[in-house]
């Protein structure tokens, strides 16, 4: 399990890019080992903090077994990094990852917070026919990640599995969650310690009287 290729990109203004008008989602691969800071990588920024600028979703991983089969489905080569992630890995089972579960990844420590849902922007993005359904519907959505220990990592770094928080979910059953899957989503909120942004995911599934607090 290593990653194949770090990606990082800065936000410019885009007429396609939702209401907001821009957008940090075209990531460019580097060679250079980056730094791991609090809020991402050094040189890569979030256009969109309203809905992006948790810690949770300071970095973004996806797989390139999963990219390999995006390639077969739209019949085109799809490069790492095309789907705005920062982190690309092989041999790594991204969306069997636990929520809550940390990666050693040169020497930063990061923890898998939740899926990406797709938006617009990414929709726009890939210029594909129905491309959220699409994303949606294939449960591949690669997992975010926040930042428990800055440091530094680059291409070719092994990564290691430090912990799996036992009864947790995994990456693609909390996908499942946020679209509406009650009992994972009342999984999901008896996990200790998870990122705020679930609150709002849950309040939406489970109804706004909730009681959301971790048992």
């Amino acid at each position: 399990m290593r990653i194949i290729s770090v990606n990082v990109g800065t936000a410019v203004d885009a007429e396609w890019a939702g209401k907001l008008g821009r957008t940090a989602i075209n990531k460019t691969p580097v060679t250079h080992r980056v730094e791991v800071r609090a809020n991402g990588l050094a040189g890569d920024e979030r256009a969109d903090l309203a809905n992006h600028g948790a810690p949770g979703h300071a970095v973004y991983a996806y797989a390139r077994e999963d990219y390999d089969w995006w390639e077969r489905e739209l019949g085109r080569e799809v490069l790492d990094g095309r789907f705005g992630e920062n982190l690309t890995a092989s041999g790594l089972d991204v969306n069997g990852a636990l929520l809550g579960e940390r990666w050693r990844i040169g020497t930063a420590l990061l923890e898998v917070s939740g899926p990406r849902v797709p938006c617009v922007v990414f929709r726009n993005w890939m210029d594909e026919p129905g491309w959220v359904n699409r994303f949606t519907r294939a449960g591949r959505p690669g997992a975010y990640l926040k930042v428990v220990e800055t440091g530094e990592l680059g291409v070719g770094d092994e990564v290691e599995i430090v912990s799996r928080p036992e009864g947790s979910v995994t990456v693609a059953q909390s996908f499942l969650a946020f679209h509406g899957d009650k009992e994972l989503m009342r999984r999901v909120v008896a996990l200790p310690g998870r990122e705020s942004f679930w609150d709002e995911a849950a309040r939406r599934v489970l109804g706004a009287g909730s009681d959301l607090t971790p048992t």
